[in-house]
């Protein structure tokens, strides 16, 4: 087996439209797209996009491959959190661009952290921690 150098997770949405979200996530989280495979307005083509180095795929759902967009299922299996410098300004983006803000941005658990559900479904925590992260090291 060889050594892993460097761990990346670069985590996948599945979303019925491609393109829309793509669009959304660069007026929500400035993202810049990385790699595209497919027309830019293809809503089944993949996207590889990224908030300042943060990697992200987004993809066609298709029930036949068991990839399931929030809607498709009545709710997210999992929350992301981004982590930025400005948690405020960045929730503020992204209620702008079309999320529902579940949380107001607030201290929590030695966080500032707001929470927010994007237009197809998927759940955020956008923050950043107050001091050390993580604590004691």
């Amino acid at each position: 087996m060889m050594p892993v150098v460097a761990a990346d997770l670069q985590p996948q949405l599945w979303v019925e439209n491609t393109a829309a979200a793509a669009d959304y996530y660069q007026r929500a989280f400035g993202a810049s797209i990385e790699h595209r495979v497919g027309e830019r307005d293809d809503p089944d083509g993949v996207v590889q996009i990224s908030v300042d180095g943060a990697r992200l795929w987004i993809s066609g759902a298709s029930e036949q491959m068991g990839r399931f967009d929030p809607a498709a299922i009545g709710g997210a299996t999992g929350r992301f959190l981004l982590v930025v410098d400005d948690p405020a300004a960045v929730c503020d983006a992204a209620v702008s661009a079309g999320a529902k803000l579940k949380s107001q941005v607030a201290e929590e658990h030695g966080w500032l952290l707001g929470r927010l559900l994007d237009p197809f479904g998927h759940e955020w925590e956008i923050g950043r921690p107050l001091g050390d992260w993580p604590p004691g090291t």
